[in-house]
């Protein structure tokens, strides 16, 4: 049998508040599973997910998992 490949992934911790912030920055933290300070998600290391993690990185702490 094959082992499958684990995907990377990395660990994504929002640090800041999305009161007054656009709404579009605070539905982007909800895409990435973040909704509350100083919330943790491991998410797949993926284009889509870079960009979003861009779009709020003022608000969010990313380390390598």
């Amino acid at each position: 049998m094959a082992a499958k490949k684990k995907a990377a992934t990395i660990r994504v911790t929002q640090t800041g508040s999305p009161i007054g912030r656009p709404d579009d920055q605070r539905a982007t933290l909800v895409g990435l599973g973040l909704n509350k300070m100083h919330r943790t998600r491991e998410l797949e290391d993926t284009p889509a997910v870079r960009g979003m993690i861009s779009k709020v990185n003022h608000l969010v702490r990313v380390d390598e998992a």
